[in-house]
């Protein structure tokens, strides 16, 4: 279905979002950060992907074309970012630490070239890119480590492009899922399945260079989709992928009960904000 989506401006700060639980023990963020290795296809089948006005932001943002420009798609995961940027016409090289993630991107984009890297040490030039953007994947580093990665590798005047796909909680039915999936996970409510745009808000405006401001944008979208696919996609977090299926299975059966109930014709409407947070290196 093609998302339909509005964008919206805002001068906030990163430092006005939500504020943050504590962030897991560096054990359980490295057995989350892994776990996507394993569940890659049914990531790249079922995760969102992202609205056409999202890359207009992004453009606006950085005062450039994506057409052209030498870009750099870090933590590309299975490439629903990188393969947006290559049709834009980005010139687009994609890094990925993941072995089971980079499998999955090389067999959905095999033109797209991929190296084996992240965003703490950059497989980069320094000065070479245009553009570095980071779909759900800032998150996953340490900004004290990446923000001077960034700085090195982009061109004077270069952008660094951070985004998430984050539930829109003010549709009923998707705050209820929500407040079901922190039930079962027994997650505080400020951090939510999407919560990970807050807590890479608050590393950067604590961007310990101080070499980078940030510009923050909304966009709005929306796609309908079975309610397996729906599941699927909510079975591809970190949060449920640590645990299993074994101990989730349980859970998942009642929430397709809870959202059949809703929706009998067998479709749901996810909507999403994608948070975008832009820098221009001086």
């Amino acid at each position: 279905m093609t998302p339909t989506s509005s964008p919206s401006s805002s001068s906030s700060s990163p430092a006005s979002s939500p504020t943050p639980s504590t962030p897991p023990t560096a054990a359980r963020h490295t057995a989350r950060a892994h776990s996507f290795n394993a569940a890659a296809a049914q990531y790249a089948a079922n995760r969102p992907s992202y609205p056409p006005t999202l890359l207009d932001a992004v453009e606006d943002l950085a005062g450039r074309p994506l057409k052209g420009a030498r870009a750099a798609d870090v933590g590309a995961g299975t490439g629903i970012s990188t393969g947006l940027l290559h049709s834009r016409g980005a010139d687009v090289i994609a890094v990925e630490p993941g072995p089971g993630m980079a499998a999955e991107f090389r067999r959905v984009h095999p033109g797209i070239p991929i190296v084996r890297g992240s965003g703490d040490a950059l497989p980069l030039a320094t000065a070479s890119m245009d553009f570095l953007t980071y779909a759900q994947s800032w998150h996953w580093t340490e900004p004290s480590r990446s923000v001077p990665e960034a700085l090195r590798v982009l061109r004077p005047g270069g952008a660094l492009a951070l985004w998430w796909n984050t539930e829109a909680l003010d549709v009923p039915w998707i705050e209820a899922a929500a407040r079901r999936a922190e039930a079962f996970l027994r997650q505080d409510p400020a951090v939510r399945i999407d919560g990970s745009a807050a807590r890479a808000a608050r590393s950067l405006a604590a961007d310990p260079g101080g070499g980078l401001d940030f510009d923050h944008r909304q966009v709005r979208w929306s796609r309908r989709v079975p309610i397996d696919t729906r599941l699927a996609n909510v079975g591809s977090h970190s949060q449920f992928l640590v645990l299993g299926e074994e101990a989730t299975g349980a859970f998942f059966a009642e929430e397709r009960n809870h959202l059949l109930q809703a929706f009998p014709d067998g479709f749901v409407e996810e909507t999403y904000v994608v948070e975008l947070l832009v820098a221009i290196r001086s």
